[in-house]
């Protein structure tokens, strides 16, 4: 590899240039460089030369014009391409714009530190060992067409004050742009057989990377700096691609790129990007702790998402597929919505983008822990691992679409609801069936209890009362097994959850309205109705003028015999009867025994409420 600039040792030039000593190598064995040679010196120089020699010019001055003719003894005579085998132009200050095309080294070709007074230009040129530009600044264009690198392309802390193309064929080892700066970008068609590092890239205007394929290798853009858009259309990223601790000034475009590894844009900063996407990745994409300044719409088809402390301070849309979405102290200060798209994403010219290595599946949100709920919409997404817990305002929350929530275990023991997380991760500890808790642990009932009740605010806030009945069968089970409440209120809420599972279960409060009235019939038939139905009997005086009369209704007289005999249908009419009318708070005007009469008190206070629970609970399910 070649030596480095600066006090790099080289036998130098020494001719006055520019009011300094030339740093222009000799030409051997002449005593200046190329660009101070005589004519006759240069024309015996370059007589030496056929295809393939060497070429070491470092520091020396150049000019197209002197550049021509050093190459015009490399072409060959039939084509007209040159070959070289190694070139140095280490510190080389080409004057005006320097075009060098058709030309093959066949090993390294390196311009470190090299300086270009105007635009620099390669077409068709092939390297077969490295390609340099170390810190060269270039004061105009640089432009690498249809070139071939089968070394390393490195331009690390090159400067560029025009634009950067290159469209060339494939880099065949390593490609290093770190800290290199320009106008724009155009990186597009090449391959980069090992990765590209793009770190600290500066761009003030567009950096586009249409068509590049990152193979056997990460494609990283970390720390870099690009005022305007950054399309990835028809890229493919056979690695990692990271953009950690960018910024990006305008849109990323993804169509039809193929990433089949992770994408992380962990702390990047989106200033003016409206689009993100659409992204297809089988693996993570990452936007934990980035920073969109303003409104953006992201879509994204991957395995995971990971926003974690990710800030908006704009309104933000998350249009996803199949992902698992991880919002933990997520930040958002205006309204955010993730939904979970149902079809896939088209191209601009309405072809469906391709979706490999992804699992059909409803996008799932696993955590809004920390997340202030307010400003959060979730529609159309699996909520049955999603942790809520440490969020704040979950009662302002939106819940839209089909937001699938976990049930409890199959079996009579548990009736359907739909139930959070946690709650399955406390039971999990007592019962089989539930799903454990991960490695975070798991949360008491006192604690369950507030989500719940903020949960069944935000839907009864959004009319949705037989959604928010399941959140408060939860909160009513949490307050019942929570070790904070006294024993009276655990009693009284166990006895609420078995006579009508909170006043929500219709059936069970049927239930048990059928049995109570079963029960008074039959102590009514045995009990409750006399022996027959006494006669009232009148009594009176006459004095020869009037008659007074006096009627009295003898006491009911206590069933007796076996109690088989008192069970017939006509007693049975007479309870029934009875019982009908103290279910709707009616007196049934029947002689009872004083037995009777109570259970006859008994009945009408019990019954009417647990009609009242099952009407209740109808309710629930069907008001709107």
């Amino acid at each position: 590899m070649t030596g480095t600039t600066g006090t790099a040792a080289w036998p130098r030039c020494g001719r006055p240039e520019g009011g300094e000593p030339c740093p222009g190598r000799k030409v051997d064995p002449y005593p200046a460089c190329l660009a101070h040679l005589d004519d006759t010196d240069r024309a015996a120089h370059l007589a030496t030369l056929s295809p393939g020699a060497d070429l070491d010019h470092r520091g020396t001055p150049l000019t197209q014009d002197l550049l021509d003719e050093l190459l015009a003894p490399l072409r060959a005579p039939g084509t007209g391409r040159a070959r070289v085998g190694r070139a140095d132009f280490d510190a080389v200050r080409f004057s005006g714009e320097a075009e060098i095309r058709d030309v093959g080294f066949d090993g390294y070709c390196s311009f470190t530190s090299a300086v270009f007074d105007a635009g620099l230009y390669l077409e068709a040129v092939r390297t077969g060992g490295d390609l340099r530009l170390d810190s060269a600044h270039v004061a105009g264009d640089l432009w690498l067409d249809d070139c071939e690198v089968d070394g390393d392309a490195w331009f690390p802390k090159a400067r560029v004050d025009g634009a950067l193309r290159f469209c060339g064929r494939k880099v065949g080892r390593s490609a290093v742009f770190r800290d290199l700066t320009c106008a724009e970008a155009r990186v597009e068609g090449v391959d980069f057989e090992r990765g590209a590092d793009f770190t600290g890239l500066r761009v003030t205007g567009t950096a586009g990377f249409d068509g590049a394929h990152f193979l056997n290798g990460a494609a990283c853009f970390d720390r870099a700096d690009i005022g305007g858009d950054m399309p990835f259309d028809g890229a493919r990223f056979d690695a990692n691609a990271t953009f950690e601790d960018a910024t990006i000034g305008g849109d990323l475009s993804f169509v039809d790129a193929a990433a089949r590894a992770d994408v992380c844009f962990r702390r990047t900063v989106f200033r003016r990007t409206a689009v993100i996407g659409p992204l297809v990745c089988p693996g993570t994409v990452d936007f934990s702790d980035a920073v969109f300044e303003t409104a953006v719409t992201l879509e994204v088809a991957a395995k995971k998402v990971r926003c974690v402390r990710t800030r908006w301070a704009s309104t933000a849309a998350l249009r996803l597929r199949y992902a698992d979405v991880d919002l933990t102290d997520a930040t958002p200060a205006f309204p955010v919505s993730v939904v979970g798209r149902p079809r896939p994403f088209v191209s601009p010219a309405g072809d469906e983008i391709a979706e490999p290595g992804l699992a059909r599946k409803q996008v799932g949100v696993v955590s809004v822990k920390g997340v202030d709920a307010a400003y959060l919409m979730l529609a159309d997404v699996d909520l049955t691992r999603c942790l809520f817990v440490e969020a704040v305002h979950l009662d302002q929350l939106r819940l839209e679409g089909r937001c699938r929530l976990a049930e409890p275990p199959g079996g009579p023991r548990w009736i359907r609801r739909r139930t959070l997380a946690e709650e399955h991760h406390w039971r999990a500890t007592r019962y089989r069936g539930w799903t454990p808790a991960p490695d975070h642990g798991r949360h008491d009932p006192d604690v369950l209890a507030p989500v719940y009740r903020q949960l069944r605010k935000a839907l009864e806030d959004g009319r949705n009362e037989p959604g928010a009945a399941d959140f408060y069968y939860g909160e009513m089970e949490m307050r019942r097994h929570s070790d904070s409440a006294s024993r009276g209120e655990r009693t009284l809420l166990w006895l609420y959850w078995a006579l009508s599972g909170y006043g929500l279960r219709a059936a069970r409060a049927l239930a048990w309205l059928l049995l109570a009235m079963t029960a008074t019939v039959f102590a009514m038939m045995l009990w409750g109705l006399p022996k027959g139905d006494p006669d009232p009997v009148s009594e009176g005086t006459s004095d020869g003028r009037r008659i007074t009369l006096t009627t009295k209704k003898p006491t009911p007289v206590n069933p007796d015999g076996a109690y088989s005999r008192r069970i017939s249908g006509e007693r049975f009419e007479k309870s029934l009867r009875v019982v009908a009318n103290s279910v709707i708070f009616r007196a049934s005007g029947q002689d009872l025994t004083t037995t009777g009469t109570y259970v006859e008190m008994t009945a009408r206070l019990v019954e009417p409420g647990l009609l009242a629970l099952a009407v209740l609970a109808v309710r629930s399910r069907v008001k709107r």
